[in-house]
């Protein structure tokens, strides 16, 4: 599905779950392939395209709230979160969405409100143990 998430020239602007930092995204050609580019102050991270739709259709299927998980590359994901999936073998690329080697990582800090800025999900916005679930 084609969705309106920004060019490099005019990102999208986006907030963390719990609101305490801004981010932007935007869609990019990288190797002849379009990705997602997460821009976080200077850290530049990027996710397979096809996550969104992929997170959406898992979400659907999940049918309630799911804990968001957001972790490092380095750190194990918590269990049955969208961060767990997010590098799942289990998940449809069998893996890291995330593309950039020792930034794959934190898919479920930055994909939710994504997720929520294009419609397809409710997220909450806590301090922390925030959580999402389909639209």
């Amino acid at each position: 599905m084609k969705h309106k998430i920004g060019t490099s020239a005019k990102p999208l602007a986006l907030k963390t779950p719990p609101l305490s930092a801004d981010y932007t995204m935007h869609v990019d050609e990288l190797g002849g392939k379009e990705v997602l580019v997460c821009t976080v102050g200077k850290t530049v991270l990027h996710y397979d395209l096809r996550c969104i739709d992929d997170l959406h259709a898992m979400l659907k299927k999940h049918g309630e709230w799911m804990e968001l998980g957001s972790a490092d590359e380095q750190k194990p994901a918590k269990e049955g979160t969208v961060e767990a999936w997010g590098r799942s073998e289990k998940n449809p690329v069998g893996g890291w969405y995330g593309l950039k080697k020792g930034l794959r990582g934190r898919f479920g800090m930055y994909l939710p409100p994504l997720m929520e800025a294009l419609g397809l999900a409710e997220v909450t916005h806590e301090a922390r143990n925030n959580k999402m679930k389909a639209k």
